[in-house]
């Protein structure tokens, strides 16, 4: 369009240069009034198609614009499209992270309760324990209080014969060593009443087990025995083989 426009104006320069050549060469007013005319008509028209060029350019150029208007438009919606989006990301990001604080937070103060909740059960359990406990221990305290009470109340009625079996007893034991068996048979042997002689041998203070060592001791100190003769030894007077055995053990076999 542009190359259009300049050969239109150097026609149209030739074209006067043609015609105000003319115009002055001939002498006739006629010609050279008809040579400015033709120059003029000339300019004239090269001056119309120029500006019908022009006036063909400007809508092209108004296009151009207008597209151009577009383009910048569509590209301000898609800036700010991207920024809405990138807005929209960091909010959620913000949201997700607040979300998962206050899911820890909770999770934290749930762990919290948890351990204080088993902690006062663990307080419970063993207050209860230690109230069991003392209960257990003020019972036991209560039964053997009621059974020392028992006891003297029986020291306090016992019959003569009762007495006297309980006195033979401790005699016998201060002498030598008997098992339990061996210590009624021997009170029996002596007069008393077969109850008679297990009531006294019951209350009198006896450790069984260690008559059982002062008997095994008197033996091996009279004459020798083997390991199991001394305690069929025992056994045959009247201690249980679990005493036999921890006799034979006690005086070195």
């Amino acid at each position: 369009m542009e190359t259009f426009l300049i050969i239109l104006m150097l026609v149209a320069l030739a074209g006067m240069i043609v015609f105000f050549v003319l115009a002055l060469k001939s002498k006739d007013n006629r010609r050279r009034n008809f040579a400015k005319s033709g120059g003029g008509l000339l300019v004239f028209l090269v001056l119309a198609g120029i500006v019908g060029s022009m006036s063909e350019e400007a809508p092209a150029t108004e296009d151009v614009t207008v597209e151009a208007s577009a383009e910048v438009k569509e590209l301000d919606e898609a800036a700010k499209q991207e920024e809405d989006a990138k807005e929209a990301e960091e909010q959620a990001k913000k949201e997700q992270e607040a979300k998962e604080a206050e899911e820890q937070t909770k999770k934290e103060q749930e762990s919290k309760e948890a351990e204080e909740q088993a902690k006062k059960e663990q307080e419970s359990k063993e207050a209860e324990e230690q109230a069991k406990k003392e209960q257990e221990s003020k019972e036991a305290e209560e039964q053997a209080k009621k059974e020392e009470e028992e006891r003297k109340a029986q020291e306090n009625s016992l019959t003569l014969s009762q007495e006297q079996a309980i006195a033979m007893a401790q005699d016998y034991l201060n002498y030598t060593a008997f098992s339990k068996s061996g210590l009624v048979d021997q009170l029996v042997y002596e007069g008393f009443s077969q109850e008679e002689a297990s009531f006294a041998v019951e209350n009198i203070t006896v450790d069984w087990q260690e008559q059982a060592v002062i008997m095994a001791q008197d033996y091996l100190d009279y004459t020798s025995f083997s390991r199991q003769g001394l305690i069929d030894q025992l056994s045959y007077e009247g201690f249980s083989t679990e005493h036999a055995v921890y006799a034979a053990d006690q005086v070195g076999f």
